[in-house]
């Protein structure tokens, strides 16, 4: 049997965590990579009102893969100081929340701007950054983004050259590096593979410079190779549904389907959750069909 947690972006099943809870509940999914909660983001809560989350999780048997945070999601050209502050709130959230990960991302570049002119700074800001998480034993994991220096692999590649180890990671996001033009099958997959321990599910295709979020297996991120690959190797960690199928455009044939009911009780956001929860099931089954027996 293949070995794996589900987990995923709740907030883009409803703003409500009761909501979440109850739509992941009924996936058989109970770990979150918490971002949005109650309409605000996770890292902007306070200890004190963040530890009443926790509560509600506890009651109902949820536990957080990672904290999806927006770390390293500001120019790099801002200030980092107070950025640093919020480092430190999220490194406390993520003790009270009783998960070793958060998300970080490495920094906006200027429009038009060569990212190799920012990397001395990219890399400085990271390595505050992995040092109080060394300390503090948490594992930070750098997800690929549109605009950020680690937008490329190559760019990937450079940090974890530099930072790679237990308290540095790679966040392995296919259906990012297709909506920026790379190929994420072999090329970054292969050059990523040996730092990643965690995967984003997301899959897009990219026609004329253009891209379209669709459901895992329907576009070009090659998620069923990338899978299969990663379960060869002896993957065992998360999987976190990061769907964003709002702006697929087949949105109409999603709904009203075989999750109407769901539609009815918890809205649109709770269907397409499910049908990228299905999508990824049938991959998954289907890679447990092909292997073979020993």
């Amino acid at each position: 049997m293949l070995k794996y947690t589900l987990t995923g972006f709740a907030d883009e099943i409803s703003p409500d965590l009761n909501v979440q809870m109850d739509v992941m509940e009924s996936l058989n999914i109970h770990h979150i990579e918490m971002r949005g909660v109650d309409g605000k983001s996770l890292c902007d809560y306070s200890l004190e009102d963040a530890a009443k989350i926790k509560q509600r999780l506890d009651e109902r048997g949820f536990r957080l893969s990672a904290i999806g945070s927006p770390l390293g999601k500001i120019q790099i050209t801002d200030p980092f100081e107070p950025h640093y502050e919020f480092f430190l709130h999220v490194c406390d959230l993520a003790k009270l929340f009783e998960t070793r990960r958060i998300r970080i991302f490495s920094y906006y570049i200027p429009d038009g701007a060569d990212p190799t002119v920012y990397r001395d700074e990219v890399m400085r800001r990271t390595e505050a950054f992995v040092k109080e998480a060394a300390r503090r034993g948490i594992i930070l994991q750098h997800e690929n983004e549109k605009g950020i220096y680690g937008e490329t692999s190559e760019r990937c590649l450079d940090l974890m050259k530099q930072f790679f180890g237990p308290s540095f990671q790679c966040n392995l996001d296919p259906g990012n590096f297709v909506c920026c033009g790379e190929d994420s099958f072999p090329g970054a997959y292969e050059k990523l593979k040996p730092y990643t321990s965690y995967l984003h599910i997301k899959d897009a295709v990219r026609v004329d410079n253009r891209s379209t979020i669709v459901p895992a297996g329907e576009g070009n991120a090659h998620i069923k190779d990338i899978l299969q690959d990663l379960f060869r190797s002896g993957y065992q960690g998360f999987l976190s549904l990061e769907p964003h199928l709002y702006s697929f455009t087949g949105f109409a044939s999603l709904v009203r389907s075989d999750h109407a009911k769901l539609e009815e009780d918890k809205g649109q956001g709770a269907v397409l959750f499910a049908k990228a929860t299905d999508a990824l099931r049938k991959i998954l089954s289907e890679i447990e069909a092909e292997r073979p027996v020993l």
